[in-house]
């Protein structure tokens, strides 16, 4: 599933990106839930179930969903990316929230930039217009990468989220695409 876009463009060997279906969840749920345990990125104190992931990431609409991210073959799944209904209001239909997840041991690896580039060539086709991130203060890699790719921080909201004994900044970025 290349979205229209040219594979060469994007790096020498571009992640494949394929719609994530309900059998495949398991992979989904098990990375979010690493980060959940180890990190700050996501708010959650505890796991989380494989129906409370369904209700926040999208698998049945057309215009929301969910991509496994592939390394070399369709089998090789090394992360997933999504974009979801930003507020359930008729109001925000030509918004959504991207989200990014990759192993820990393919961070680093510019799989980012094509996820986010792959997102928002699928957000055009669906008419979404106004991507938005919301992203940990500690996470300063995601931060430069959002920025990298042009977007903007539209909202600094401080101590806003306790983890770990520590309070948390969060971040909103924008891009207006």
């Amino acid at each position: 599933y290349t979205c229209g876009m040219k594979r060469s463009m994007v790096e020498k060997n571009p992640p494949i990106f394929r719609e994530a279906n309900i059998d495949e969840l398991s992979f989904v749920l098990n990375l979010y839930n690493f980060y959940i345990l180890n990190t700050t990125v996501l708010s959650d104190h505890e796991t989380i179930t494989l129906e409370e992931l369904q209700a926040r990431l999208s698998y049945k609409t057309k215009k929301y969903k969910t991509f496994l991210v592939c390394h070399e073959t369709e089998k090789n799944v090394v992360g997933f990316c999504f974009l979801t209904q930003f507020r359930k209001k008729a109001a925000y239909d030509s918004t959504a929230e991207i989200g990014l997840y990759l192993k820990p041991d393919h961070t680093g690896k510019k799989l980012g930039q094509s996820m986010i580039r792959f997102l928002e060539e699928y957000a055009k086709q669906n008419h979404i217009e106004v991507i938005i991130a919301t992203i940990s203060g500690e996470n300063s890699p995601s931060m430069k990468l959002f920025e990298k790719m042009g977007y903007e921080q539209c909202a600094h909201y401080k101590q806003i989220a306790r983890k770990f004994d520590r309070r948390l900044d969060v971040m909103c970025y924008e891009k207006i695409l």
